[in-house]
């Protein structure tokens, strides 16, 4: 394996890493176990076929892998989905909307996988199906259920008991991030 390819991965792979745990000290310690993994593993890697693709593969399996033990084991740190259903936007203006990165933490595991392998990484439906290991038809509908959560979460729809919804106009004048550029 080419150091030089690997290390032109690393940005990508920190980006999504820190997207994925949304804390800076668990992205740094996924990328480094996606690398390890990556030397060990290294022949089952065919030459000339997509890096970038193996590597993701790589670092969503260990993620999923890391979170089943913490599913089971009892928590000290409140977990933000738990927190979701506490949530009580403040009555009035801009200062209602919660930022990004609580937002995207909100999405189902799932969800927010699909989204940011899509839009963050601006990766082909048929590259993510390969690397989360479904089939294409299931990235669609995950992405387009996690784009109409993620703008319910940007637009305070449903923190909110509020009827007066912005218009769908609005939402994605607001919220570019949930195109996908190409």
């Amino acid at each position: 394996m080419n150091p030089v390819l690997l290390t032109s991965q690393l940005p990508s792979l920190r980006r999504y890493a820190r997207a994925l745990t949304g804390n800076t000290w668990a992205a740094d310690d996924l990328v480094q176990d996606t690398l390890e993994r990556a030397c060990d593993k290294w022949r089952l890697w065919a030459p000339g076929s997509d890096l970038r693709a193996w590597l993701f593969t790589l670092m969503h399996n260990l993620y999923l892998n890391q979170q089943r033990p913490q599913a089971n084991a009892p928590r000290a740190v409140v977990d933000v989905d738990e927190l979701h259903n506490d949530l009580h936007a403040a009555p009035s203006g801009t200062d209602t909307r919660i930022d990004l990165q609580r937002c995207l933490l909100l999405l189902p595991a799932d969800q927010r996988a699909v989204l940011l392998l899509v839009t963050l990484e601006d990766m082909a439906y048929e590259d993510v199906a390969r690397v989360l290991g479904i089939p294409i038809g299931t990235v669609m509908s995950r992405l387009s259920r996690a784009r109409a959560r993620l703008r319910e979460l940007m637009d305070g729809s449903s923190l909110q008991a509020d009827a007066s919804a912005p218009s769908k106009e609005a939402t994605v004048q607001h919220a570019p991030y949930l195109r996908r550029l190409k």
